[in-house]
């Protein structure tokens, strides 16, 4: 498939769109490859609809301290993307009165918004049962003021689920960088020191993986025994669970597909690698991802591609759950990533 890439990217809207085109044309218009939602007709699971909601899922800004060439949500320390206070205290008055149980901050490295901090607080008194942070390790040692960052967490009984792209410096740093492995590790170590991680410790501490290269990630539970055994021997690190995440091929991801030439074999592994006992328990089922200005996304896939809820209601200040549940998820090509193997959300494996 000849595709120029698409890093020169102008306006987000016209590149989500662009994207679209791609992933919706080409080998699935010809006929190479089925659609997903003839894949998930086929199992009667098409349109594909909500459970109970579990998980609002925010993103509280695109800038980041590194830029991974992974990353879905092309975050940078260009990123000006930054939620306002005033949708954060939109996203609190949601929270008082939702029957969602866990509240899941992310990025970019959502430690950057500068009223972090302030929505923690607030989400907390707002009585939110399981808090995740999901933090790129690198922050906590990427300036002074983010140093304290682990007694934060620890006081607030933040959940932390880290990006860790392997137990080797080689092999980090080609994914995220230079130093990024080191300071990934010290980072580790301090949120050990606060109990993050140990054995029997109600401070989870869980890493994230994703693959490197235009492949699927291997078998979750080997992955997490590997990872643990390196980590303890050469670092004295621990942690509680290793979530392996599959690259969906959107945004950055996207452009690397298109620029090494491996679009289209990755698009084939994909399908060929569709899981149908994977469908009912995708993220989107019970999850409602907000972007960094309160819209509202079946995930943050999709808020990526700017595919809004398909409700009347799409906004954070219009939030009503009754509507939101009487839904159809929007869906595409890029959903096969989720159901490859034993699937893949955000809390890892689903089948």
């Amino acid at each position: 498939m000849a595709t120029k890439s698409l890093k020169a990217k102008g306006n987000d809207l016209a590149v989500s769109n662009k994207q679209l085109e791609i992933l919706n044309g080409g080998l699935f218009a010809d006929g190479e490859l089925p659609y997903f939602k003839d894949k998930i007709a086929d199992i009667g699971h098409f349109p594909l609809r909500p459970k109970k909601l579990e998980i609002l899922q925010i993103n509280v800004g695109y800038m980041c301290n590194q830029v991974c060439e992974h990353c879905h949500v092309d975050a940078g320390p260009d990123r000006k993307e930054i939620m306002t206070r005033e949708t954060m205290q939109q996203c609190i008055e949601v929270i008082k009165n939702t029957g969602a149980h866990t509240l899941d901050l992310t990025g970019g490295a959502p430690e950057m918004n500068p009223d972090f901090r302030w929505f923690v607080e607030e989400a907390a008194k707002a009585g939110i049962k399981d808090f995740i942070v999901r933090s790129n390790l690198t922050i906590i040692r990427a300036n002074k003021k983010y140093y304290d960052l682990p007694d934060f967490f620890k006081k607030h009984n933040v959940h932390v689920i880290s990006s860790m792209p392997h137990y080797t410096r080689g092999k980090t740093d080609k994914q995220r960088g230079d130093g990024v492995f080191d300071k990934s590790i010290k980072a580790l170590q301090e949120l050990n020191d606060r109990g993050y991680g140990m054995p029997g410790s109600d401070l989870r501490l869980d890493l994230v993986y994703n693959p490197s290269g235009a492949y699927l990630p291997g078998d979750q539970a080997a992955m997490e025994k590997d990872f643990k055994k390196a980590l303890r021997e050469d670092f004295d690190i621990q942690f509680h669970n290793l979530f392996a995440i599959t690259n969906l091929p959107i945004a950055r991801f996207l452009d690397y597909l298109i620029a090494s030439e491996n679009y289209e074999d990755y698009m084939y592994a994909l399908v060929e690698a569709y899981n149908p006992s994977a469908v009912a328990n995708v993220m989107c089922t019970n999850t409602i991802s907000i972007s960094w200005d309160g819209w509202l996304y079946d995930c943050d896939f999709n808020q990526m591609l700017d595919l809004k809820v398909a409700s009347k209601v799409k906004h954070i200040k219009d939030y009503n759950e009754d509507l939101l549940n009487d839904r159809n998820i929007i869906i595409s090509q890029h959903c096969y990533g989720c159901t490859a193997g034993a699937g893949s959300s955000c809390q890892g494996t689903v089948a």
